[in-house]
C-alpha cells in the first residue's frame, strides 16, 4: 500500500478542540496570510512532480473525482509506462477517475468527517489558501493529534508531511485588548522555528508545496494555461480590429465633416 494511505493531506475538517487553541490564531493580519505559491500551470515540469507528490501523499485518502488517470497523463506529457509507475493506484486503470480506496465510512471513523474531494479546492477557497495551509502546521500539545494549523485551526488532519517538512513550533505573543470594557489577554502568531529538520530543507520543502498546489491548480481549471495565452491573441485581434474600426468610421465620415 502506498504510503499515501497514511496521508490525509489537505484535510479541510475540523475539530473544535476548544477556545485555546482558536486564541492562538486570532489578532491583526499576519504575515503568513500574505504568503503566495506563485504558481505556473504552464510549467509542465512542476505539475508531473505535483501529480507524482499528490498519488504519494494525498490519494490515499482525497479523491480527484472529475479527472481520469488517461487525461492527468495526457495533459502532462507523461508516458503510459511512467503513468503506470507513479500515478496508478493499486487496482486502478488508466481510464479510471482519480478515486481514493478509502471508504466514507473508514473516513468518517478516522478523521469524524470523510476527507473531502480536492478536484475544485482550489477554485473554492483559492491556491494561496491550499499553500499556507501546507506551510502552517506546528506542534500544539492540546490538539487530538499533536499539531494544529494557522490557516485552518483546530483541522482534525495531523501533519502528515512533517517527515518532508520536519517539525515545527509556532511562536506567539500575547496582545492585551479591550472588549466589551474588559481586558483580554490574546496570542497572536510571531513567528515558526523548526525544532526538527525533515528529509528536505525549507527551500525544497516549499517548493513540494508549490509543485503540489499548482497541479490542483491545474486540476481544478485543466484550461487555465491556454485560456491564459489565448488571451493574449484575443487582446491582439482587438487591437488590430479597433485600428481598423477607426479608419473605417473615418472612410465612413469623411464626407459628412
Amino acid at each position: 500500500m502506498r504510503k499515501s494511505f497514511l496521508a490525509a493531506a489537505l484535510g479541510f475538517t475540523l475539530v473544535f478542540a476548544g477556545p485555546s487553541a482558536m486564541a492562538a490564531t486570532t489578532g491583526p493580519h499576519a504575515a503568513w496570510m500574505d504568503w503566495e505559491p506563485g504558481n505556473d500551470v504552464g510549467n509542465i515540469a512542476s505539475l508531473q512532480r505535483g501529480a507524482a507528490n499528490f498519488m504519494g501523499y494525498c490519494a490515499g485518502c482525497h479523491s480527484l473525482k472529475y479527472k481520469r488517470y488517461s487525461r492527468v497523463a495526457k495533459d502532462l506529457n507523461i508516458p503510459e509506462e511512467q503513468m503506470e509507475k507513479l500515478l496508478l493506484l493499486p487496482g486502478a486503470k488508466k481510464g479510471d477517475y482519480i478515486i481514493t480506496p478509502m471508504s466514507k465510512a473508514d473516513g468518517e471513523v478516522w478523521f469524524g468527517k470523510a476527507p473531502p474531494d480536492l478536484s475544485l479546492t482550489t477554485r473554492a477557497k483559492g491556491s494561496d489558501y491550499v499553500y499556507q495551509f501546507l506551510k502552517t502546521f506546528y506542534v500544539d500539545p492540546k490538539s487530538t493529534n499533536g499539531t494544529n494549523n494557522l490557516a485552518l485551526p483546530n483541522t482534525a488532519m495531523p501533519h502528515v508531511l512533517s517527515a518532508l517538512q520536519g517539525v515545527q513550533e509556532a511562536k506567539f505573543k500575547a496582545v492585551e485588548k479591550v472588549v466589551d470594557g474588559e481586558t483580554v489577554t490574546e496570542q497572536h502568531w510571531d513567528s515558526f522555528e523548526l525544532t526538527s529538520p525533515g528529509q528536505l530543507s525549507p527551500e525544497e520543502y516549499d517548493g513540494f508545496v508549490r509543485d503540489t498546489v499548482n497541479f490542483l491548480e491545474y486540476v481544478g481549471e485543466p484550461v487555465k494555461a491556454k485560456r491564459e495565452s489565448l488571451g493574449v491573441w484575443v487582446i491582439l485581434f482587438l487591437l488590430v480590429f479597433t485600428g481598423f474600426a477607426y479608419l473605417l468610421k473615418q472612410e465612413y465620415w469623411k464626407d459628412v465633416k
